[in-house]
């Protein structure tokens, strides 16, 4: 909650609307509305705009991020002056994969402005390798819950003719105002139209949106109701969910959901729908074995009928279509599952476009499902009680299981995985001179600084007395120093009740970092290691942090 806080006071304003024109707001979330795109209308280097419609969340947080701004600028960020300087309409697809334009517009005595519009996937490769990114990428720091909240999806054509009607509006707009009219923005940008006009325009409307990526607006709708839909609280809620909307989306009959097991290399089935055996029936699948079995190992999904695979339909199974889709659930080479969808109603037969409506949302049903299985773990672990009460950071002992569970994944896949061990300094000097209330508040202090300090995917816990752990997952040594260093900078500068009388000053911390490796490969390792760097950080100053590195132990490049 703390370091949700942060993150709010952080974010770079996207608007500045007491600057936009008169009368522009509406009518640019007239076309926003109806074309189903983002439009910004800006002045300069943004953000902020003067005035923002149906902003793709996506760019919402890169833009409002002070860390990933960065990415946007050569793009979004410089896209006024790339149309002021071509005075025409310019088109441009940004480092996340989203096609834009550009177009530049005088709106009464406001001089030289310009739309950005767009902001959508024309792709739905593109979506789906910029979530990888997400996932476990070079942005998953920037994962959140509204990440997905509102993606957009379009094709060329539609960008274009939303720019054409960018630049009527702002004409219409300028001719209004010399005469000195002031018809509301909705008149200027669609007059007013026959019955008979109006029903041929909802037709070409609607058929339209029935054609490949014209049916972006059910894509966006189901992302978004998985993003805020299926991230309930009880696992088999989440499965069931994924399940109803996955089938709704392609309107299958019957479904089911696989998950795969790594340590026993086989699928279970977790949930179905339309199924006439129960799930307890149902045996384990290995890995390669029948469709879902291989369609896991190949990594490729498939649209095909009983009569393609050359085997019969067995009629206990009671299938009432022939086609079918099997489609592989993973994230880079992680793989979690397999979502079978089958008996098309109305008994028409499934295809590629049907195949891409599941493609666009399989990045969210891995996440839901990783969310899910620790939701799981962690109902299961709370028997044990996993948190500590004091700092309500998780515990020694949940640390300890999640940790052998990580490793044992970097292991499989070859992923990074890095451990630090953190002391707060003189600790014993504080409680002695302040008491032991005194001296749980600065406990307490310090867990809230490590929330702030820390990422969604980080795992930090109380080993015991002041000493705290973090398990960075999927984190290099050169990470996690960027990230010990944030650590140790936000504890010595927060304002302990009574800091000033410690020997530094301050309340500090001595943070001892490892790192998974050939030499460290069991969690005793790397704990023992971490625990080893955090000594030499002790003896050498306090308040800083180091690294284990093989039989020596190396300074932390960002330290002080």
């Amino acid at each position: 909650m703390n370091r949700e806080r942060s993150r709010q006071a952080e974010r770079i304003p996207q608007e500045a609307p007491e600057r936009a024109p008169m009368g522009w707001a509406p009518a640019l979330k007239s076309i926003a509305e109806s074309s189903g795109i983002s439009l910004l209308l800006v002045e300069g280097h943004q953000p902020p705009a003067l005035s923002i419609a149906n902003n793709n969340s996506i760019c919402e947080a890169f833009q409002s991020s002070p860390e990933y701004v960065g990415l946007c600028n050569p793009f979004c960020g410089a896209a006024h002056s790339r149309a002021v300087s071509a005075n025409a309409i310019t088109h441009y697809r940004c480092h996340a994969g989203l096609q834009c334009f550009a177009v530049p517009v005088e709106i009464n005595s406001h001089g030289q402005l310009a739309v950005v519009g767009g902001r959508a996937f024309v792709s739905s490769s593109d979506y789906r390798e910029l979530a990888d990114r997400f996932r476990s990428g070079d942005l998953k720091a920037l994962s959140s819950e509204d990440l997905f909240r509102n993606v957009i999806f379009a094709d060329e054509a539609e960008l274009d003719h939303a720019a054409l009607r960018v630049a009527r509006a702002a004409s219409e707009l300028n001719a209004a105002a010399a005469a000195e009219e002031q018809p509301s923005a909705v008149e200027v940008l669609e007059p007013a139209r026959s019955s008979a006009e109006s029903r041929t325009e909802e037709r070409r409307t609607e058929r339209s949106a029935k054609a490949g990526l014209d049916r972006r607006a059910p894509f966006a709708d189901s992302i978004r109701r998985f993003t805020e839909q299926i991230d309930a609280s009880e696992p088999q809620q989440t499965y069931s969910s994924i399940l109803t909307q996955a089938a709704d989306l392609v309107k299958a009959e019957r479904s089911s959901l696989l998950l795969f097991d790594e340590s026993a290399n086989s699928l279970t089935m977790t949930a179905s729908r339309g199924i006439r055996a129960s799930i307890s029936e149902v045996g384990t699948i290995a890995m390669g074995e029948g469709i879902a079995g291989s369609v896991l190992r190949e990594g490729r999904p498939m649209v095909a009928s009983i009569d393609d695979l050359g085997r019969p339909s067995l009629p206990e199974r009671g299938y009432k279509t022939k086609t079918f889709i099997s489609y592989p659930i993973s994230i880079g080479s992680r793989r979690f599952g397999v979502l079978n969808l089958a008996d098309k109603i109305g008994g028409g037969a499934y295809d590629a476009e049907d195949l891409s409506a599941i493609e666009l949302v399989a990045p969210q049903i891995a996440l839901a499902i990783e969310r899910a299985a620790w939701q799981q773990r962690a109902n299961q672990f709370q028997v044990m009680s996993i948190t500590d009460p004091l700092t309500d950071l998780h515990n020694r002992r949940y640390l300890e299981a999640r940790l052998a569970e990580e490793l044992s994944r970097s292991k499989r896949y070859n992923y990074p995985l890095s451990f630090m061990m953190i002391d707060i300094d003189d600790f014993k000097v504080y409680n002695d001179r302040n008491g032991h209330q005194a001296g749980d508040r600065a406990l307490e202090i310090t867990a809230q600084c490590l929330r702030a300090a820390l990422r969604k995917v980080d795992v930090a816990s109380r080993y015991g007395g002041e000493e705290f752990s973090v398990l960075l997952p999927q984190t290099d040594l050169q990470e996690a120093g960027v990230i010990a260093d944030r650590i140790r900078r936000k504890i010595n500068g927060t304002q302990f009740t009574h800091g000033k009388s410690q020997p530094l000053g301050a309340v500090t911390v001595s943070i001892g970092l490892s790192t998974f490796s050939p030499a460290l490969d069991s969690a005793e390792a790397i704990v023992r290691a971490a625990d080893r760097a955090l000594y030499h950080a002790k003896s050498h100053g306090k308040n800083r942090a180091y690294a284990y590195q093989g039989a020596r132990t190396a300074d932390n490049p960002t330290q002080q």
